[in-house]
């Protein structure tokens, strides 16, 4: 199963594995969503995409709502709490290299601007921002920010993030034409995963005609 395959057809994969391992599902979503904040290096793994579709299946009764709030925000807390230590451990030595093993470079940077642009905040705008959210709290540990800051702004990231996935998700598995028609989650899933990265895209252009115009 690769990951471009289990995020198109992650209605599919998520109920078998709800149906084979049952409430262990909870901790497989959990390792997923702490990896993905947690580990630089696992950048790529499902975050936005896999909560909503969790909310949707626990829409359905796959799942238990609340139970699959509480674990997704434990999880998002955690990973990027962890995050924070490995880049205020080791943070500054990667950086210095040219050429880091495992991380891209180009993400770095990407996410050294865009705290230069938004300051603290960014732990919690980072949440919706797909590379940006896994390597934000790595930046912050390096650049050995206030920790208590940090965990303000991680909790409430945390809390609009989850809440926003979940939510949606829930809502949307909840439509009865939805029910009746379950395959439409996989297109709001691609939507979902698509949709941050391509206001990004957005604002980026918008900001490049504005500096041309200068």
């Amino acid at each position: 199963m690769n990951l471009i395959d289990f995020i198109i057809h992650i209605d599919k994969y998520l109920g078998e594995i709800i149906q084979n391992f049952g409430v262990i599902t909870y901790a497989i979503l959990f390792m997923i969503i702490f990896c993905e904040t947690g580990l630089v290096v696992t950048p790529f793994l499902p975050g936005d995409s896999l909560i909503f579709a969790g909310a949707a299946f626990a829409a359905i009764g796959s799942l238990n709502v609340w139970i699959l709030y509480v674990v997704i925000l434990f999880a998002a807390f955690l990973g990027d709490t962890v995050n924070y230590e490995i880049g205020k451990k080791i943070g500054a030595k990667i950086e210095e290299k040219e050429n880091p093993k495992l991380i891209k470079k180009e993400y770095l940077e990407r996410t050294h601007n865009f705290f230069e642009k938004h300051g603290g905040k960014s732990i919690v705008l980072a949440r919706f921002v797909p590379i940006v959210r896994t390597f934000a709290p790595f930046v912050a540990g390096s650049g050995k920010m206030n920790y208590f800051n940090f965990l303000k702004y991680n909790l409430l990231g945390s809390v609009l993030w989850v809440s926003l996935c979940v939510g949606a998700g829930y809502f949307f598995g909840n439509i009865e034409f939805v029910k009746n028609n379950f395959s439409l989650v996989i297109l709001a899933i691609v939507f979902v995963s698509v949709m941050p990265l391509a206001i990004s895209i957005l604002l980026n252009k918008i900001k490049a005609k504005k500096e041309e115009k200068e």
